[in-house]
C-alpha cells in the first residue's frame, strides 16, 4: 500500500527521514530533557531527460521512481507510461548538496516532442507554478471525460479512517503530506508520502501509472489543502472524485467544476463539504 521501493536503501540514496538529538523545555521546569525527534528529509532532485536537466524539485527521498513517472504526466511530458522506457537513479556528485539525480529515459519520440518544448522550472518544496512566465501558461489538464462513478459516503468514511494508520513517515516525523488512492469500497491500494503536498500526489499518480489501475476503480484522497494545480494532477490522471482534508481555493472549484471532477473538503470523521460534483456521490440509506 506505501511504496519506499527504491530511494532509501542502496546507491548511497539518503533515507527518507533521520533522528537527531534535541532538549525539550518545559516551562515550568529548571532543566531540559534529552530526546530525540524523527526529521523528515528534505533533499533536491534533479530530473533529466535525455540528459538535459529538465527540473530541481526539493523531495523526500521515497519512491522516486514513482514521482519520476507521475511528474512526467503532470507535466506534460508523456502522455501514458510506456512512453517512458526507464528510470535510473543517481546520488549527487560531490558540492551538490546531497541531491539526486533521476534520469527518465523517454521514447524517441516523445523525447524530441519534449526537447521542443522544454522549458526551465526552478523548483520548490512543493510548488506548482515556478518558472511559469505568464499568466497565460498556467497548466490546465486536456479535457478528459470524467468516469461516470458513483461512490458511497461510507466509502470516504472508510478511506479517510484508513489514512491516518497509512502514513508511516508521517506518524515518524509529523511533517508530511500525504496522497491515497481508494478503491470504490473505500479499501486504500496506494499511499504515497512527501513533504510537498504536489509531489506526495505526482508520486501517487505515478504508482498508479506503473501498475495500469484505472481511475474510474477508484478516488483520491489528499491530506493538505486543495489548491488549483491539485486539481489539475488529478483530472490529468482521469481521476472523478478528489477528497481533500482542507479547504479548496477558489481556483480549484473553478477547475474542478470545469473538469466535471466532484470535489469534497474539509474532510473530517463526521462530516465532509462536498463543494461541487455531489451527483456521484451515494448518500446512507
Amino acid at each position: 500500500m506505501s511504496g519506499h521501493d527504491v530511494a532509501g536503501n542502496g546507491a548511497g540514496l539518503p533515507e527518507p527521514a533521520v533522528r537527531v538529538p534535541t532538549r525539550v523545555v518545559a516551562y515550568r521546569e529548571a532543566e531540559p530533557r534529552a530526546d530525540s525527534r524523527a526529521l523528515a528529509v528534505e533533499t533536491p532532485v534533479n530530473l533529466v531527460y535525455g540528459s538535459v536537466p529538465y527540473a530541481v524539485m526539493m523531495t523526500t527521498p521515497a519512491d522516486l521512481e514513482d514521482f519520476a513517472y507521475g511528474f512526467s504526466l503532470t507535466e506534460g511530458i508523456v502522455e501514458s507510461a510506456d512512453e517512458i522506457r526507464g528510470v535510473a537513479l543517481e546520488s549527487g556528485r560531490e558540492g551538490e548538496q546531497g541531491g539526486v539525480r533521476l534520469l527518465v529515459d523517454l521514447a524517441p519520440g516523445r523525447l524530441r516532442e519534449h526537447l521542443a518544448r522544454r522549458r526551465a522550472l526552478s523548483g520548490r518544496t512543493g510548488c506548482g507554478v515556478c518558472g511559469v512566465e505568464d499568466l497565460a501558461s498556467l497548466p490546465v489538464a486536456d479535457m478528459r471525460a470524467a468516469p461516470a462513478i458513483r461512490v458511497t459516503v461510507a466509502a470516504i468514511e472508510r478511506a479517510l479512517s484508513a489514512l491516518s494508520e497509512a502514513q508511516v513517515l508521517n506518524h515518524e516525523t509529523r511533517a508530511v503530506h500525504a496522497a491515497a488512492w481508494a478503491d470504490l469500497d473505500g479499501a486504500l491500494v496506494a499511499v504515497r508520502e512527501d513533504v510537498g503536498r504536489h509531489n506526495a500526489l505526482d508520486k501517487l499518480i505515478g504508482a498508479l501509472m506503473r501498475s495500469g489501475r484505472d481511475p474510474a476503480t477508484g478516488f483520491a484522497v489528499i491530506t493538505s489543502r486543495c489548491s488549483f494545480e491539485m486539481v489539475e494532477k488529478a483530472a490529468r490522471l482521469g481521476a472523478a472524485v478528489i477528497v481533500a482534508i482542507s479547504a479548496p481555493t477558489s481556483l480549484a472549484l473553478a477547475r474542478a467544476r470545469g473538469h466535471d471532477m466532484t470535489l469534497c473538503a474539509i474532510a473530517r470523521s463526521d462530516t465532509l463539504t462536498v463543494f461541487c460534483g455531489g451527483e456521484r456521490l451515494v448518500m446512507p440509506g
